[in-house]
């Protein structure tokens, strides 16, 4: 147990030890930034599907699955304490109508641990929620810069949970959630002179949201054999609506730009009286979201599902950021979004002596998804088709699993950004017995 908790935090170490911004997303511009947490490498390598479960992973998004039947390999008298940490590197190139760039982010998805008690399961863990990471900049009439847009931070989620086996096939689940973390944000407006060379001091406003609250999300698992090798699968979450507190801060700075580095120099910095705005404390709604899906499958073999999530993103606000048109009329950047996932896995065998790739886990998923946000008259939607291999290590059915996915996100309608990307993953699934049962003749 000891040599797995060590090799969980060196892997955990190497991901923060390399990570960069963990997103170079334009999106992340809105809203509280872009969303990171779509579940785990195995997951993700099934198109995003979550409703599988079984007593050897780790399923964050439905808590029911901390519950569950106990393993034949332990006497059928337990299941497996199940450790599990992931973290991901993308490569993005971003498209717009009048060129391209590439960009890339290196980050920590996720550390949980799943403890068995009889009909009992509980769960804890650590993973970021949303991401901000971009740096932007408009243009004039004249191709000169006129504003710059820059962003960093992000949400971060602390979750317990509590799932509980109510049947031989049954099982429901409750995770709380504290979500807490800060965004900090910076705009520049360039001004010029008369021959339009920029001016020696520029104007730069900035922000920052300290962020924290809780929410729950439940969870319904149910699974039976419709006859000797056929499994049917099905699971349901519901993420109640909630309100996010958040503690601003906002200040004007006069500042120089070095036009060689293009670095930054303070000049001066006038703090805003936001309690006179009523700003300084605002509540922000994170929707609400539910999720349904089904699949078949014959166990520890093959299996194939859908699933199916809709989330109320149009009643997302943030009193602090009103976006409006030129009459000063305000604007929702925000639609109801949506999601479709489509995977599975094959285990050519899961029990074979010889062979290492017959019991290797093949998977492999795609997904649709309208994010929610619509800017310029235009949904931004992501498709992405991704691939992933579960590879044994250890015992007690401990594996390390790869993930790739390639997808596409945004547009170039209406002068916005095509997001073209490619995404790795690396988790390990560690699983250990600590409570045994002692024998005696």
């Amino acid at each position: 147990m000891i040599k797995k908790l060590v090799l969980v935090f060196i892997v955990l170490f190497t991901i923060q030890s390399y990570a960069q911004e963990s997103t170079a997303s334009p999106y992340s511009f809105y809203g509280i930034g872009s969303l990171k947490f779509k579940g785990t490498v195995e997951n993700r390598s099934m198109g995003g599907l979550s409703i599988y479960t079984d007593s050897i992973h780790v399923n964050l998004r439905n808590p029911a699955s901390y519950a569950g039947n106990n393993l034949a390999a332990f006497n059928g008298e337990t299941r497996p304490v199940k450790f599990a940490v992931g973290g991901s590197y993308s490569s993005i190139t971003l498209k717009s109508t009048t060129g391209s760039d590439d960009a890339s982010s290196t980050t920590f998805d996720y550390l949980a641990l799943s403890v068995p008690v009889g009909k009992f399961g509980f769960g804890f863990g650590l993973l970021p929620y949303t991401s901000v990471g971009y740096k932007l900049e408009s243009l004039n009439e004249d191709d000169a810069i006129e504003n710059r847009f820059r962003g960093e931070g992000g949400v971060n989620k602390a979750f317990f949970g509590l799932g509980y086996q109510i049947s031989e096939k049954f099982s429901v689940g409750i995770d709380v959630n504290y979500n807490f973390g800060n965004i900090q944000n910076s705009t520049i407006e360039y001004n010029f002179d008369n021959d339009g060379n920029p001016l020696q001091f520029q104007s730069r406003e900035n922000n920052r949201s300290d962020l924290s609250g809780l929410n729950i999300n439940l969870g319904l698992s149910y699974k039976t054999m419709l006859n000797e090798n056929l499994e049917l699968v099905s699971g349901l979450t519901y993420t109640p609506e909630s309100n996010l507190s958040s503690e601003n801060e906002r200040s004007f700075s006069t500042i120089t730009i070095s036009s060689s580095t293009g670095q930054e120099f303070v000049s001066n910095t006038v703090e805003v009286d936001l309690d006179a705005l009523d700003l300084k404390e605002t509540d922000l709604i994170l929707p609400s979201k539910f999720s349904i899906g089904a699949g078949i499958g014959k166990p520890r073999k093959w299996f194939v599902g859908v699933e199916y999530a809709s989330q109320r993103t149009s009643n997302f606000s943030n009193p602090l950021y009103v976006f409006s048109d030129e009459d000063g009329n305000p604007i929702n950047k925000y639609e109801n979004a949506s999601s479709f996932s489509l995977g599975g896995f094959y285990i050519p065998q899961y029990d074979a002596f010889r062979g290492y790739l017959k019991r290797v886990v093949y998977r492999a998923g795609l997904h649709y998804e309208k994010t929610g946000l619509n800017i310029k008259n235009e949904s931004i939607n992501e498709f992405g088709i991704s691939f992933g291999l579960g590879l044994p290590v250890g015992t007690f059915f401990s594996n390390a699993n790869l993930g790739f996915e390639i997808g596409k996100r945004g547009t170039t309608n209406s002068n916005l950004i095509e997001e073209n990307f490619i995404n790795f993953q690396l988790s390990l699934s560690l699983n250990d017995k600590w409570f045994q049962k002692r024998k005696y003749d």
